[in-house]
């Protein structure tokens, strides 16, 4: 039985414009929870406050009310020096950029959150390897970000956003630069590193994604609309083509507002 991992209780986001004139609800009363080893995608048309709820998971931002809890850690209680150590520590990144060093080999990009954080060498060496074979990037450690594909690069950039043994990782429209392939690629990576080894629950992954082919290989999808949780759609027993048509229909209700079954 899997545990709760995170929680998000009744969360608003309210930002002033300039002179105090104007106010802008970004989210309001966000409630959902993540249990450990899950695999959520969030979806929302542009706008809808997706990007500012991440923001707010990564404690890049502040709520203006409600709570988020990340295993037991109330991260509102974290001071402001303590940030930049718990994001290194407990989660995960995964831009749609990529977000490498070109001056850094693919193999000092993926182990940098482990130079911060002084862990000895040898340990590094001993999370990579393994890692880097998983991900099959293991030939392409000495090359840098300049010299490998889109798809390549972000397999780097999931390595080392892996590396740290996150609690949870956070996507921000991972296959959002790449091909089709490389997509494909990366959402079967994605898959096999949330599935786990069947002992103990796999990685925890929450990501936001414009893409319905992306959020069709997640268990659940979590729609948000005007800042407000909409909908959210389980898995179960549907396949990859079948989550694909039902987020499909649910996002085509989102855009015209109308209702799903559950809110009628």
């Amino acid at each position: 039985m899997n545990h709760l991992l995170l929680s998000v209780t009744n969360l608003g986001k309210t930002y002033t414009t300039h002179l105090g004139l104007n106010k802008v609800e970004a989210l309001k009363n966000v409630t959902f929870s993540v249990d450990e080893g899950e695999y959520v995608a969030i979806m929302g048309e542009s706008g809808s406050g997706k990007t500012t709820l991440l923001n707010i998971l990564a404690t890049l931002d502040t709520p203006t009310s409600g709570k988020v809890v990340l295993r037991g850690q109330d991260l509102s209680d974290i001071p402001e020096s303590g940030r930049a150590a718990f994001r290194r520590e407990s989660l995960g990144f995964v831009f749609q950029d990529f977000n490498l060093l070109d001056t850094f080999s693919i193999r000092d990009n993926i182990c940098l959150p482990l130079v911060f954080s002084g862990v000895p060498y040898r340990e590094m060496e001993t999370r990579l390897i393994p890692l880097s074979k998983t991900l099959g990037i293991d030939t392409l450690l000495e090359k840098y970000p300049y010299e490998v594909s889109g798809g390549q690069k972000q397999r780097a950039a999931v390595a080392r956003a892996l590396i740290t043994n996150p609690d949870v990782i956070l996507a921000d429209e991972p296959t959002g630069a790449l091909d089709s392939r490389a997509s494909d690629e990366l959402l079967g990576l994605f898959a096999k590193i949330n599935a786990g080894d069947g002992v103990k629950p796999g990685q925890t992954i929450l990501m936001v994604t414009h893409s319905v082919q992306a959020a069709s290989r997640a268990g659940r999808v979590l729609f948000i609309r005007d800042g407000e949780v909409f909908h959210q759609l389980y898995r179960g027993d549907m396949t990859d083509a079948q989550m694909f048509t039902k987020i499909s229909d649910t996002l085509t209700i989102l855009a015209t507002g109308g209702h799903t079954k559950e809110e009628v």
